[in-house]
């Protein structure tokens, strides 16, 4: 399969076509693992009824079953306690059954987030969010890489984007997609080895940053972030964002676009993500693959 779809002389690349062929490798090694008496299995751990959060979920458990792994959804209230989510981690800590523990983010106003990521057993954390593995990331050890970070790097390689001695620049600067994938592409390794810029809310004409941008990564959580004379003719543009803008001609009453203006930077870019359909699907591919590692890792067979 091809990861690129042609739109005049720009590369779309399809997140969907190479999310499934991950996938597809997935399943065959899950049902090899499976034979051998080990069922890799991941828990969610999703808390309220976030319209999105339940969305996400619902994606995650049915990439779950496409692939065999086995998954399991504990639901708490949004008024759950501390207390209640700190004792369910544990015992998913404790559970031998359970290989990899996704806890779904953002949690309801009054719990604390990093205290609950941190009592995730990190050779269990299949997002990459303890902090012994975001430390060991920085260091370029191996690790379970967050899941959309990874993916993007996945992309770039596919794609044959290069990213060794091209200047990346980052818009946001998230816990979960800017500051660790700033931190993957500076690792000296052939896959990375860029010069990185991160942008964010506190700088300062941001199109100056932009344009310098051989690949540019755009995760602000914003429309329309980046237009088409902030990015200069020939970048590679990752759009990571999804929001969702009103749409009277939907039925749903809204559609799905991402950070940047696709239809006005199509023509002037030589690689760009759709949204959706872009990083999206490879966000799940990657977790999947981070729960097949955790069971291998878990059952004394490595991390590899």
């Amino acid at each position: 399969m091809q990861l690129n779809s042609q739109a005049g002389s720009t590369q779309v690349l399809d997140g969907r076509q190479l999310a499934a062929e991950i996938r597809a490798g997935l399943t065959a090694e899950v049902a090899a693992m499976s034979a051998a008496g080990l069922l890799p299995g991941l828990a969610v751990v999703l808390v309220g009824q976030h319209p999105a959060s339940v969305s996400y979920v619902t994606a995650k458990e049915k990439a779950c079953a496409e692939v065999g792994i086995r998954s399991r959804t504990h639901h708490l209230p949004a008024d759950a306690t501390q207390e209640e989510l700190l004792q369910l981690i544990g015992t998913l800590n404790n559970n031998s059954a359970v290989h990899g523990i996704l806890i779904q983010l953002p949690l309801p106003h009054g719990l604390d987030e990093s205290a609950v990521l941190q009592a995730v057993d990190p050779a269990k954390d299949v997002d990459g969010f303890h902090p012994v593995n975001v430390g060991k990331l920085v260091l370029g050890e191996e690790t379970f890489l967050p899941c959309t970070p990874h993916g993007i790097m996945v992309m770039l390689e596919r794609a044959g984007i290069p990213t060794r001695g091209r200047h990346v620049v980052i818009v946001g600067r998230s816990n979960i997609v800017g500051k660790p994938l700033a931190n993957l592409l500076v690792q000296k390794n052939p896959q990375a080895d860029a010069t990185v810029t991160v942008c964010h809310t506190g700088t300062r004409d941001l199109a100056t940053y932009t344009r310098q941008a051989d690949i540019l990564i755009v995760a602000a959580g914003r429309p329309d972030t980046v237009t088409a004379e902030m990015v200069r003719e020939g970048a590679a543009v990752i759009d990571v964002g999804v929001n969702r803008v009103p749409d009277e001609t939907r039925k749903s009453g809204y559609r799905l676009v991402g950070d940047v203006d696709y239809n006005a930077l199509l023509p002037r870019v030589s690689h760009i993500t759709p949204v959706p359909g872009g990083v999206g699907p490879m966000t799940i591919a990657m977790l999947l693959k981070n729960t097949v590692l955790a069971a291998k890792r878990l059952s004394g067979g490595g991390l590899s």
